[in-house]
């Protein structure tokens, strides 16, 4: 094809020898140079976050000590207890305690139910990946159609879909959790208004329970993905190498799905990076509105609780994933764009 042709001779001129580009082993690969530059940021951003964290969470009113006792309790009662939980501790021997033992894997354990932190999140962290990979799922297939289709019928479509783009990112996700619920659970008796069913329980009682929350998590996530490849489509197709490819009489599809759409991916992909970030921080809503027991309801409940080992683990995990997300979205970015993998 013309446009492989092309990239391949450019190729070619760049590594005339075909060696030079091996010749620097294995370290010097475009994905190892990007794994080992994200992991080398990863480290200090991880402590810095978990400083804030611990800091905010410190320094915000009550403790733990008094939400365990209540008002009730004597003096000698709740200094008992806050020597028994550490509480008593100056705030920077608290949060080495709590990183010497992060840093061999343990998290330490609630202040309220004494459950490792590690298995409190293990338990709800199922929920909290169905909702955002089911979120990014949508988003992806439903906004990458309506973006072609868009770009490649235009007119009426094309207003419909900015229009829908527009309500998409207008639209609060607790709102049209809300409407949803009101709708399909409440009027149509459809799919339950609240609550999670294990996949292992049931698998349809599983996928009626996440179909609500992940329709109201994703609408913003498809708003974005289709106006993003709506955008990338049209100016693929106004490009010289795919007016060439249509002139050479190369087929629609072939030029359509070989060509175009992959060039479109480098911003797709982009784009769905930060719509996964971003549904991190949605999920703590959809999980409050559904009554979702995830990772963002347990963050919620041990704030207002001062369970602060609960807090930081939740914390640590959430940047840590920010962190892969990131690395995935650099390494495709990396295998898509050709640019960047001669570098």
């Amino acid at each position: 094809m013309i446009g492989t042709a092309i990239r391949e001779n450019a190729a070619g001129r760049r590594h005339p020898a075909g060696g030079d580009r091996r010749s620097g082993g294995l370290l010097h690969h475009p994905l190892v140079r990007v794994i080992t530059r994200r992991v080398a940021m990863s480290l200090p951003l991880l402590l810095v976050v978990t400083t804030l964290t611990f800091l905010m969470a410190s320094l915000t009113p009550g403790d733990a000590a008094r939400e365990i006792l209540g008002l009730e309790a004597t003096p000698e009662e709740y200094a008992n207890l806050r020597e028994a939980l550490g509480l008593d501790l100056p705030i920077y021997e608290q949060y080495w305690h709590w990183l010497t033992h992060a840093l061999t894997g343990d998290l330490g354990t609630s202040l309220f139910s004494g459950v490792p932190v590690m298995d409190a999140i293990a338990e709800r962290l199922p929920v909290t990946v169905s909702l955002v990979v089911g979120s990014l799922v949508v988003s992806l297939v439903i906004g990458v159609a309506l973006g072609v289709a868009s770009a490649l019928r235009g007119g009426v479509l094309g207003r419909i879909v900015d229009i829908f783009a527009l309500a998409g990112f207008a639209l609060p996700a607790f709102w049209v959790g809300a409407m949803v619920i009101v709708i399909f659970a409440v009027q149509l008796h459809w799919l339950p208004a609240t609550g999670y069913v294990s996949p292992a329980q049931s698998p349809v009682d599983w996928l009626k329970s996440l179909i609500l929350p992940v329709v109201a998590l994703s609408l913003g996530g498809v708003a974005a993905v289709t106006k993003q490849t709506r955008e990338a489509m049209l100016d693929v197709l106004a490009s010289e190498y795919i007016r060439m490819a249509w002139a050479s009489g190369i087929s629609a599809r072939s030029i359509i799905y070989r060509h175009a759409l992959k060039n479109v991916g480098v911003r797709v992909v982009t784009v769905i990076g930060l719509q996964a970030i971003g549904l991190l921080g949605g999920t703590v809503v959809m999980e409050t509105v559904f009554v979702l027991p995830g990772i963002g309801s347990l963050a919620v409940s041990a704030s207002i609780q001062h369970d602060l080992p609960v807090v930081q683990g939740v914390v640590a995990l959430i940047t840590v994933v920010v962190v892969v997300i990131n690395l995935l979205v650099d390494l495709a970015y990396t295998w898509l764009n050709p640019k960047v993998r001669a570098r």
